[in-house]
């Protein structure tokens, strides 16, 4: 599958490379708070040609921050948060898809259990970047 040369939706609703970036900011915010029980602190969201990264801090609860004090308990915390993940990769996938206009190729995410910080990568199908020159 090859990366196409432009966004043709993004292009047509002449969004800003921001409020597309601040729109998928809101929807991690959302499903974080939905499905995960509560939402993480800080989010911000970056398009990076066919990347989107996704930074969010403050997002272990008050027990999760407690077990991530020991070693057993980091390795309890991430695999909850990547079980939990997996089960909602399909919806905030399409969320993204939604969003964007392009395909979600792959979603990766791994968590800092001692800063509290989690990282969430989509690749997409195209270079999204081409739509806001």
């Amino acid at each position: 599958m090859g990366i196409s040369v432009g966004n043709v939706r993004l292009a047509k609703e002449r969004r800003t490379k921001g409020e597309v970036e601040s729109a998928i900011r809101n929807a991690v915010i959302k499903f974080e708070q939905e499905f995960m029980g509560r939402g993480p602190e800080d989010v911000r969201a970056f398009i990076i040609k066919d990347i989107v990264l996704v930074r969010l801090k403050g997002v272990l609860t008050p027990a999760e921050r407690q077990l991530a004090k020991t070693a057993e308990g980091i390795e309890m915390v991430r695999r909850l948060r990547q079980t939990l993940i997996a089960q909602g990769r399909e919806k905030l996938s399409q969320q993204v898809d939604d969003i964007t206009g392009a395909k979600t190729i792959s979603l990766l995410t791994d968590i800092d259990t001692q800063i509290g910080e989690r990282i969430i990568v989509f690749t997409l199908d195209q270079d999204l970047e081409l739509a806001f020159q």
